[in-house]
C-alpha cells in the first residue's frame, strides 16, 4: 500500500489553518504537490529528515535577513542541511529541487507563515 501524503499533509494543514479549505492561503494547494515530490522519491522516513532540513535552511535565511548579515541563500542552507552535495542519484536531486520549488511559491503566500507548511508536512510524515 502506497502512503498518502498528500491526504495526512491537508488533515495537518486543516489542524492548523481550520478546516474550511477555502479559507486557506492560495499557495497551500500549488505547495502540496512539490512536499508530495519528496515523499514519494525519498520515502516517509527520509521526507520527514528532509522537512525538518527546509525548516533549518528556512530558519538561517529568516535569522540573516533580520541581522541584516550576509546571506547564502535557501538553496545553500538547504544543501547544507540535507547533505545533497555528498549524493547526486536523482531521488535526492527530484527531492532537492521540489523543496527549491516549494520554497519559492510558499514566500509569495502573504496569509500564512512559510514554516507552517514545512511543520505540517513533518507532521504528515511523522
Amino acid at each position: 500500500m502506497r502512503y498518502d501524503f498528500g491526504v495526512y499533509f491537508a488533515q495537518e494543514l486543516g489542524n492548523r489553518l481550520g478546516p474550511a479549505t477555502d479559507s486557506w492561503p492560495e499557495t497551500a494547494q500549488r505547495v502540496a504537490p512539490f512536499l508530495t515530490i519528496v515523499v514519494d522519491t525519498m520515502g516517509v522516513d527520509d521526507g520527514l529528515r528532509w522537512f525538518e532540513a527546509v525548516r533549518e535552511a528556512h530558519q538561517r535565511v529568516t535569522e540573516a535577513e533580520c541581522e541584516d548579515t550576509y546571506n547564502f541563500g535557501f538553496a545553500r542552507y538547504l544543501d547544507t542541511a540535507t547533505r545533497t552535495y555528498e549524493d547526486t542519484a536523482l531521488p535526492v536531486v527530484a527531492a532537492f529541487e521540489a523543496l527549491k520549488g516549494a520554497y519559492e511559491v510558499a514566500r509569495r503566500g502573504r496569509r500564512v507563515d512559510i514554516d507552517v507548511y514545512f511543520e505540517c508536512a513533518a507532521q504528515a510524515c511523522s
